[in-house]
């Protein structure tokens, strides 16, 4: 049985980021420090070497692909982009606090939305969907290392929702630039879909 690897990569930090503010479908480019980290990364040789990256269209995405993998093919994936919060795109906890929409959503529950955002089970069903694409993808084209720069929104959802060994959210919770390493088979796709999660991609051994 094949096995197919792909490394789930979170983009660098945004002044969104650094400002605490939900930044899902808002298209920022890293900021300076943004740049840094990666940059220090990519010198901690933590990137596995690929054939072929997949990324969210989204700008802080894209920055980051091409500072980790400026020689690979890049292909885009829509559906890996981050979730879209509506009403709190921009804002912060503080900000959302004492609003009942934000307490209710907060509360979670595959119909919870933001107002005017996307329900987290649409996001969910989007995610697996651009996961989907991916292996599709590495299996035509017989790549068995790639790499996928999106959202840490995508990478948690993926592992909680769909990764073995289970998990909770804050267990796949990662820095800007790092990641895990997830392995991929036809036999779990097709039986789950579900896939393995291997290991993490950290420079904090």
């Amino acid at each position: 049985m094949k096995n197919y690897y792909l490394y789930l990569i979170r983009h660098g930090i945004t002044q969104g980021n650094l400002d605490g503010k939900y930044i899902g479908q808002t298209d920022l480019a890293l900021c300076p420090e943004g740049k840094r980290v990666i940059e220090s990364l990519c010198a901690d040789e933590i990137y596995p070497e690929v054939q072929k990256v997949y990324s969210s269209p989204l700008a802080r995405c894209l920055e980051t692909a091409e500072i980790i993998y400026p020689d690979q093919k890049l292909m885009i994936i829509d559906e890996i982009s981050e979730m879209n919060f509506g009403e709190f795109e921009g804002k912060t906890t503080e900000q959302l606090q004492d609003l009942r929409e934000y307490t209710d959503w907060i509360k979670g529950g595959a119909d919870s939305a933001p107002p005017n955002g996307e329900k987290y089970g649409d996001f969910s069903l989007r995610c697996i969907e651009g996961l989907d694409i991916i292996f599709k993808d590495m299996m035509r084209a017989e790549i068995t290392r790639a790499a996928c720069v999106t959202h840490a929104g995508v990478i948690t959802n993926l592992l909680c929702g769909y990764g073995l060994p289970k998990g909770r959210p804050k267990d796949f919770m990662c820095a800007p630039g790092e990641g895990f390493e997830i392995v991929l088979s036809t036999f779990l796709w097709q039986k789950g879909p579900t896939f393995e999660i291997s290991g993490r991609l950290t420079n904090n051994f």
